[in-house]
């Protein structure tokens, strides 16, 4: 299912359609709020308080509604519609020196769009500094919805649930401190969304019965053979961790080439691998279903053995090839001659080098850095990483990922996500929609991230080499 990234124009024009049907407001508006309610619940638990704090528009009804769903809790609700006044002030203030479990937001809403007088800003002021969790409804109160810009004060939220589709300004660098976790509620009881945008949000549901269940009487020929070039003199474990991920995604076989320096403590640390010194051997091209070259190719000398096999790879094996870490500065921008399936994986940083300007300048327009760098690099697929990673390629949609938290923020990562989608990728069945692969590695990716949050605060990489590929959606 796609869902697009909208305008707060567009919003009110899929609003008119509902409503041009018969549907009434306050029956979305009932739906948003046992929507609201569960998401709280699941943010709390019985007996903690829940501060309400509701605006005169429909976002504060919509916080509203959520009131009567919000089983053992306690509740407090503050209707603010004048912050100048003493009283509601006041209120609030006390209300959140109590330390409530969590505050809903449902101030403002899309509608929003002039600056916020001295008292908003002092009232929204008083609600970040109180520190305590926040969920806001649809937008964090203050925040541009198309923009991102706050005006004059916004709510720092721990987690936005935006209704229906995201918003285009919640996905914008500048809002990410003000929206926090980023979560849809697609279905508000709205009718299908009649636009149709290029850039659209991932959904778990995307991913039901995918991959698909292996047929009885196969084997480990019948799911491909990946070969991995990583790891050199000091950065061994990313050839670890990349091996380990794709051990993660099952492909038939795996054959990770690394550096005569570091193969003992490589193949020490792999067992159902196959573990070889480099050079590779263009010969045995057409033992391997996909290719994945780079991570932990960053020691001095290694580029100059082995840029030119990546060249001829990208530019020729018939197979998939994925380029990620070191070699993705050794990449030429110029056109491909066969029509395999090829991926780059730069974070903002790499992405930069390769398009020869700032990272500042591809945080300011991500879809447009995703675009240039796949026409540029013989019109790959790229996964450009980070916080709402974006994947695509010039001429398709863009899907932006939901799922992950700031924990993944630690070395390795990017390398076993490297492992992960190239096992997928080797995998023939898996190679007839390698969109849908390739989304499905990133989400999952994140997903097991996000299940071991719950778990503990302070898992390690390692751990996530252990549950990446669990998660249902």
């Amino acid at each position: 299912m796609a869902i697009p990234v909208v305008s707060v124009a567009q919003m009110r024009e899929w609003e008119r359609a509902t409503w041009a049907t018969g549907k009434s407001e306050q029956a979305v508006i009932r739906r948003v709020g046992e929507i609201v309610a569960k998401r709280a619940l699941a943010l709390t638990k019985p007996g903690d308080t829940v501060l309400i704090l509701a605006g005169k528009g429909h976002n504060g009804d919509d916080a509203r509604c959520a009131r009567e769903h919000l089983r053992d809790r306690q509740v407090n609700v503050v209707d603010v519609t004048d912050p100048a006044k003493a009283e509601t002030g006041d209120a609030v203030k006390r209300f959140l020196s109590q330390a409530p479990a969590l505050v809903i937001d449902g101030l403002f809403g899309i509608g929003l769009n002039r600056p916020l007088d001295l008292h908003w800003q002092e009232l929204i002021k008083c609600i970040n500094a109180a520190g305590v969790r926040v969920l806001s409804v649809d937008v964090p109160s203050g925040l541009d919805a198309d923009t991102g810009q706050p005006h004059g004060a916004a709510v720092q939220a721990t987690i936005t649930l935006t209704l229906g589709a995201p918003k285009r300004g919640l996905l914008e660098p500048v809002a990410w401190q003000f929206t926090g976790r980023l979560e849809v509620a697609h279905d508000i009881g709205l009718v299908e969304c009649p636009v149709i945008e290029r850039v659209n949000w991932t959904l778990p549901e995307d991913f039901r019965g995918f991959p698909p269940d292996r047929p009885a009487g196969t084997h480990k020929g019948s799911f491909g053979h990946l070969a991995i070039i990583a790891g050199s003199l000091g950065y061994h474990g990313a050839a670890v961790l990349a091996a380990r991920g794709a051990q993660r995604a099952q492909p038939g076989l795996i054959t990770l080439y690394t550096h005569e320096s570091v193969y003992h403590a490589v193949a020490a640390q792999l067992q159902s691998p196959m573990v070889r010194v480099l050079p590779f051997d263009l010969t045995d091209l057409d033992n391997y279903s996909a290719i994945l070259i780079g991570p932990g190719l960053a020691a001095p000398g290694v580029s100059a053995e082995l840029v030119p096999l990546l060249r001829r790879l990208w530019r020729d094996a018939p197979v998939p090839v994925v380029v990620d870490a070191s070699a993705l500065d050794w990449l030429r921008p110029e056109p491909t001659t066969r029509n395999g399936v090829r991926v780059v994986t730069p974070h903002p940083g790499e992405a930069a080098r390769m398009l020869n300007t700032t990272t500042q300048k591809i945080l300011a327009n991500r879809v447009e850095a995703l675009r240039m760098l796949s026409e540029q690099y013989g019109r790959c697929w790229v996964v450009l990483k980070g916080y709402q990673t974006l994947i695509g390629k010039h001429d398709s949609h863009i899907f932006v990922n939901p799922s992950g938290n700031p924990h993944l923020a630690q070395g390795g990562s990017g390398d076993l996500l490297a492992g992960y989608l190239a096992g997928l990728l080797a995998q023939p069945t898996l190679q007839h929609d390698p969109f849908k692969t390739m989304r499905f590695a990133v989400w999952q990716h994140g997903a097991a991230a996000d299940q071991l949050q719950q778990c503990r605060s302070n898992w390690v990489i390692e751990e996530l080499a252990d549950a990446l590929g669990s998660v249902m959606p």
